[in-house]
């Protein structure tokens, strides 16, 4: 909960209300602009475009690429967004891998080369904000492997390209994504040989889930090679990164060698250092969480029987094998292309995170404009003092929900920041990300959990229709109130930030109350 200096009594409240209902009027973060504009901004988000507006006031025009209704985990550019970056002289990101990669590459690859590409996230512990670590559970039986990318690479707009070089063992090794249709991507095929074709990208700092799958018991050993390169393709000169080899044990009679680390449970990566060129295993110990790193030649990744399977019969899994055919697998557990980087992207939704979202916008908008200086000082003084009102409406309002009745169920993983300053408790969500489907395992597991820990309502969020079919049905088995939340945009009913964390607030403190359930 936020300390007592952070709050006020109920008549400044009330006064604040009134200012934030005015502040708020008239306003929609939907890049309206203005034709006296001394800079044309792009954003990524609507909540970030709102909060450019409130700094830049009539000295901008700003757009977003995200429109309000939006989801930026999975929104695909359109060529119009394309033409507006174009005309950009700024682009503000939220970053942290918030934004689905597309959108960055279209960034990067449409943005005039002299406009600034601000991930105002990246950096929000500068401007006095805080970030979290994104923690993962994924209750999986085998070793969940992972592919990531550690250390910043040069030049902006850049990726790192891993590319399986040799594959040595008893049958065929397969690297591959199932989307959230059912369709599998394949990045990794030794049964046809290997060449740059068996290759993948991630940008700086992030992982993601893939399936790992091989077609006999024995020992493999894969050899990788990483190169940086632009955000197009284009390899960097002298890109290259380094090289490493990964060695699996799969089935129960395979030994180890001796004297090797062995990974059969819990989360690791095979992981590529942009920055040292070092090739080696990034694994969390399941107990402490601690991470560690290990030299690829010194850890083996056992694949036991409990990972056999049989080569589904659908036609798109061709590749695997025949249909019914065993298989050693190591799933991919998240359904649906997943990449995102170690820390929370959704750090807005604790307001004192605004605050530094402004100060960061303020002091970008300087450097571009510094002509307008007193006006971005100007509206930013007074926006930081509507937050700071909101920030003390948004505690007291919270302060009134029960102890027992803090418990935050929600349709995907975007409001640790809130529940860690106002007091609440993350009891459960139906995906971490929202670009795939729940499994029917993790959609009985949040019933339990609802009855269990006596939830009294689950939160939707408007723009993702699909998990709030899900919660619905599982708030209507267990006989919960289903209420609203705003977590990545805006909609036609909340279409500012304000407006958004008072809805918030007034939504968690009428349906978690004291008369909740």
């Amino acid at each position: 909960m936020r300390g007592h200096a952070r709050r006020t009594s109920t008549k400044a409240l009330a006064a604040a209300c009134a200012l934030l209902a005015t502040a708020a009027a008239g306003c929609n973060g939907s890049g309206a602009g203005s034709s006296d504009a001394a800079l044309t901004v792009s954003t990524t988000t609507a909540i970030v475009a709102d909060l450019v507006e409130r700094v830049g006031g009539d000295r901008v025009d700003v757009t977003s690429i995200v429109p309000r209704n939006g989801d930026p985990h999975s929104y695909e550019p359109s060529p119009g967004d394309a033409t507006k970056v174009t005309k950009a002289d700024v682009v503000f990101g939220n970053g942290l891998l918030l934004e689905e990669p597309g959108i960055m590459k279209m960034v990067h690859n449409n943005a005039p080369t002299s406009a600034p590409k601000i991930e105002i996230a990246g950096k929000l512990e500068q401007y006095g904000g805080t970030v979290m670590k994104l923690e993962e559970d994924l209750g999986l039986n085998v070793l969940w492997l992972g592919w990531a990318v550690e250390g910043e690479v040069a030049g902006a707009g850049s990726q790192v390209r891993t590319t399986a070089t040799a594959v040595e063992g008893p049958g065929e090794l397969r690297v591959y994504l199932t989307d959230t249709l059912g369709r599998p991507q394949v990045y990794v095929d030794s049964a046809d040989g290997l060449d740059d074709k068996d290759s993948f990208t991630l940008p700086p700092e992030a992982h993601t889930h893939v399936n790992w799958a091989f077609s006999k018991p024995g020992t493999y050993r894969l050899t990788v090679q990483g190169r940086t390169e632009t955000i197009d393709g284009t390899a960097h000169p002298n890109g290259s990164i380094g090289s490493g080899t990964f060695t699996f044990t799969v089935g129960d009679a395979t030994k180890a060698p001796k004297g090797a680390t062995v990974l059969d449970a819990g989360h690791a990566d095979v992981a590529l250092n942009a920055e040292t060129g070092k090739v080696y295993v990034r694994a969390d110990d399941e107990k402490s969480g601690a991470r560690t790193r290990l030299p690829a030649d010194d850890v083996v990744l056992n694949v036991p029987d409990r990972a056999k399977e049989t080569v589904p019969k659908e036609a798109a899994y061709g590749f695997l094998g025949e249909p019914g055919a065993e298989l050693w697998v190591l799933p991919q557990a998240v359904i649906g292309k997943h990449v995102h980087g170690d820390m929370d992207p959704h750090a807005w939704e604790d307001v004192a995170n605004a605050e530094a979202y402004v100060r960061r916008i303020e002091a970008e908008l300087i450097k571009a404009d510094p002509a307008g200086k007193a006006t971005y000082e100007k509206n930013a003084e007074a926006y930081l003092k509507t937050l700071g009102e909101l920030d003390a409406e948004v505690a007291a309002k919270l302060a009134t929900v029960p102890e027992r009745n803090r418990k935050l169920i929600t349709t995907h993983d975007a409001f640790g920041y809130l529940a860690k300053a106002y007091g609440m408790d993350i009891a459960g969500f139906v995906v971490p990300v929202p670009n795939r489907e729940p499994s029917a395992a993790q959609i009985e597991e949040l019933g339990d959990t609802i009855r269990e820990r006596r939830v009294p309502a689950v939160f939707l969020e408007p723009n993702l229709a699909a998990r709030s079919d899900v919660l619905r049905r599982v708030a209507q088995d267990q006989g919960v109130a289903v209420c609203t939340i705003y977590g990545d945009s805006f909609d036609d009913k909340v279409h500012d930030y304000v407006s958004m964390m008072r809805h918030n607030a007034n939504e968690l403190a009428k349906c978690l109350g004291e008369d909740a359930r």
